[in-house]
């Protein structure tokens, strides 16, 4: 298919008519630049891009998709939603258009610089600006989301939606990015359905940890021909901390995690 097909089933919401992964030609490295053409015609189009996504950093859900390694995409103004406030915060997300969608409770740095191109953990402290709790919804244009590594890619990396959670800033959690490290790989979250309980994860399952996921995906991103830089204002969420689990409209799903983060939840509509 070519990028404006692609683009025209992610409009509508339609199921690609067969895997890319079909042509074994077809490598990650075309799946990065088949996601990058997409991705201009978006911003040709008027769409702004506001960040990134990291998937499969949960090394616990690899062999459930057949995907064994961290892969990336674009965040837009048109799929992100910003909650922040105080308290127990909740959002709501329309699934219209939206193909086979599932949610994903996550991690979401904000950025206030670029990070240097070859960052220590201490450099990307250094460059976040706050932290929060996320709820990413992601989708596969293939059917009962059976796929080879570089079709993910291709369809945007999966990402449907991202909604953010409060706001906390990075100097009221910690003084350095150790502290940071510990304190989100400890952390914990239960991720309910219409208020029952369905899994429990931790912050340790994404890479030992979201700031090890972030360091990953900065050096991932800069070594792929073509893709953008990060940029002050970027937000990056940092993979799920549990199974992807299917979601319909009408449903309210919530997630509760420890400190140092808050807790989020969300209604779906169609």
């Amino acid at each position: 298919m070519t990028p404006q097909n692609l683009l025209d089933h992610l409009d509508q919401g339609r199921l690609w008519p067969a895997p890319l992964s079909a042509d074994p030609g077809f490598t990650l490295d075309a799946a990065y630049a088949k996601q990058l053409a997409v991705r201009a015609l978006r911003i040709a189009r008027g769409e702004q891009a506001r960040g990134f996504k990291v998937g499969f950093t949960n090394r616990g859900i690899w062999p459930r998709y057949n995907v064994f390694a961290p892969i990336w995409g674009t965040v837009w103004n048109t799929t992100l939603t910003q909650s922040d406030g105080q308290g127990h915060e909740e959002g709501q997300v329309s699934l219209a258009r939206t193909c086979q969608p599932r949610i994903e409770p996550e991690t979401v740095f904000g950025l206030k610089a670029t990070p240097p191109a070859v960052a220590s953990l201490e450099q990307l402290f250094d460059a976040i600006d706050w932290i929060a709790p996320g709820f990413e919804i992601v989708q596969s244009h293939l059917p009962d989301w059976k796929f080879l590594p570089p079709d993910p890619v291709a369809d945007g990396s999966l990402h449907a939606h991202l909604l953010v959670g409060r706001h906390t800033p990075i100097q009221e959690l910690a003084s350095d990015a150790h502290a940071l490290n510990t304190l989100l790989a400890d952390a914990q979250v239960t991720l309910s359905k219409n208020g029952r309980a369905v899994e429990q994860g931790q912050g340790s399952n994404v890479l030992d940890g979201p700031l090890h996921a972030l360091k990953h995906f900065v050096e991932t991103l800069r070594a792929c021909p073509g893709a953008p830089d990060l940029r002050p204002g970027d937000v990056v969420t940092t993979g799920t901390w549990t199974d992807a689990w299917p979601v319909l409209p009408g449903e309210r799903w919530s997630a509760h995690f420890s400190p140092p983060l808050s807790s989020l939840a969300v209604a779906f509509t169609d």
